[in-house]
């Protein structure tokens, strides 16, 4: 399967508009980058049974580059709690591995429905109001630990950089919330080079993947969609300190509302 013309353009701009959004809204490019590059696969003749784990794979792959873009721009602006970083890489790295081998071994019906379980609370999640105290502060390191693990396997299932989980965590834990959006696009990096190898392992020796894949990853996608991506991380990373995203975070759930039924609709109909 090559790229042709069209299909460069139409992975360009979803790689624009998911890198966009993964600065503005602090939720990654996943949930938008995920759906729609495996809807286009699918319409240029990729094997339907394998195109959601494709696209899932190759999200994270683009995440590693767009969460580079996105986290260069948060630090500049004094946004990111490296110690909190570093406290939570080691679970997030274990558990991004092994959600890819996960995902990997679940039937694409399953992993459609889980997909759109995500879209789903992601979406309520940002409609809910956030609550104005924080409770408690952050624990130790063991617990960080655990913490990301379970953001990590989350995250390698979906394709996702993880904010659904680890923004709400931080700011419940006394983390201001541009902090939090910050750090989390800097957790975005571990998590999806870990998935994407996890992805490449799962997928290494399985056949029926098209020429120009490395494992479940399809690399003239990865360099379109990272192309688009980390140009315009930046750009959502400061669109974010300046603008109330509330209204935003409106549209978008909604969104993601539609995009979850597609994919239930989906996985039912497979």
């Amino acid at each position: 399967m090559s790229l042709d013309p069209v299909l460069v353009g139409e992975l360009l701009l979803l790689g624009c508009g998911g890198g966009f959004l993964a600065g503005l809204l602090g939720i990654g490019g996943g949930m938008v980058l995920v759906p729609f590059t495996t809807v286009l696969l699918e319409q240029r003749g990729f094997p339907q049974a394998l195109a959601l784990k494709v696209g899932i794979a190759t999200s994270l792959a683009t995440i590693c580059f767009t969460a580079l873009s996105s986290v260069r721009a948060h630090h500049a602006r004094g946004a990111v709690r490296w110690p909190l970083v570093a406290r939570l890489a080691p679970g997030i790295v274990a558990g991004s591995l092994a959600g890819a081998q996960l995902a990997g071994a679940l039937p694409t019906r399953w992993l459609a429905l889980l997909f759109a379980v995500f879209l789903g609370l992601t979406a309520t999640r940002m409609l809910a109001p956030r609550s104005k105290a924080a409770q408690r502060s952050l624990p130790g390191a063991g617990r960080l630990a655990g913490v990301g693990g379970l953001i990590g396997l989350v995250s390698a299932v979906v394709g996702a950089g993880g904010a659904f989980i680890s923004v709400p965590y931080m700011t419940s834990r006394q983390v201001p919330i541009h902090q939090a959006v910050g750090t989390s696009s800097a957790l975005g990096f571990p998590i999806a080079l870990a998935g994407t190898l996890g992805y490449v392992i799962a997928g290494w020796r399985l056949g029926g993947l098209p020429a120009g894949t490395l494992g479940y990853v399809y690399l003239p996608a990865l360099a379109v969609l990272a192309a688009g991506s980390v140009m315009t991380a930046p750009a959502g990373a400061w669109t974010a300190h300046r603008l109330d995203t509330t209204q935003l975070r409106r549209v978008f759930a909604l969104l993601l509302y539609g995009i979850a039924v597609y994919m239930l609709v989906r996985a039912l109909r497979s």
